[in-house]
């Protein structure tokens, strides 16, 4: 199964993302139910989030 985890696996509190793969909570703990395409939908706007969210942290 294809996963964005990157074995850095920390939330950041402000945000609510992993610092390593840039999925909230939810879309971690329900990673293995997803369909492939559900996982596709979100791994597409992974980089545009962690993008976001380290422009945010200055």
């Amino acid at each position: 199964m294809e996963t964005p985890c990157i074995d850095v696996c920390e939330m950041d509190a402000c945000s609510g993302l992993c610092i390593g793969c840039g999925r909230t909570l939810d879309e971690i703990a329900g990673w293995a139910d997803m369909s492939p395409e559900e996982r596709r939908a979100i791994m597409a706007v992974l980089p545009a989030r962690k993008a976001l969210n380290e422009t945010v942290k200055g």
